[in-house]
């Protein structure tokens, strides 16, 4: 092997595992026990919402899409949790990954009757919480919390959803 290859090879292996071992993306994303990160979002009907705004409430904090199948399967069960939980405290914000606007999210409001504020992301906001597929639940705890994350969307992860925010409820 000519001394030019040798280089060469040791500088790609050097570049591989300098890459392999550097936090992507996905590492970025709070996990459970960590408080959740600052953010400062606009709803579709133009209130300025920050984490401030749930504090010593439970949070779901769903990222979403209007396109997205497993998400429009989990709105529904969303509105009926807001309905159920949200005079003990239950607070819900969606956030919508949506590239065509607003628009496409006010119609997706009144499509699936949403009772909670939505919100376009930002990149900066999807970066901050890992987005990198839809949906996202963050459940956050009365303390300002991760409590739990949930990414897709199933039946069991639904009922799993339902009994965190019934414990997080009672929690002091």
């Amino acid at each position: 092997m000519s001394p030019i290859s040798s280089f060469i090879r040791t500088l790609l292996v050097i570049l591989v595992a300098s890459f392999l071992s550097s936090p992507g993306q996905g590492d970025a994303a709070p996990r459970t026990g960590q408080p959740l990160p600052n953010f400062r979002v606009i709803s579709t009907t133009g209130q300025s919402i920050t984490q401030e705004n749930y504090h010593g409430h439970v949070l779901v904090l769903d990222f979403f899409a209007t396109w997205c199948q497993p998400c429009r399967q989990s709105i529904p069960h969303l509105v009926e949790m807001n309905r159920k939980y949200g005079k003990q405290g239950l607070q819900i914000l969606g956030v919508s990954v949506d590239e065509d606007g607003e628009r496409v999210v006010k119609a997706f409001t009144e499509e699936f009757r949403v009772t909670y504020p939505l919100a376009m992301a930002g990149d900066a906001l999807t970066v901050d919480f890992g987005v990198r597929s839809v949906p996202v639940m963050y459940l956050i705890d009365k303390k300002g919390k991760i409590a739990e994350v949930y990414r897709g969307y199933t039946a069991e992860m639904a009922r799993s959803v339902e009994q965190s925010i019934k414990r997080l409820l009672a929690e002091k």
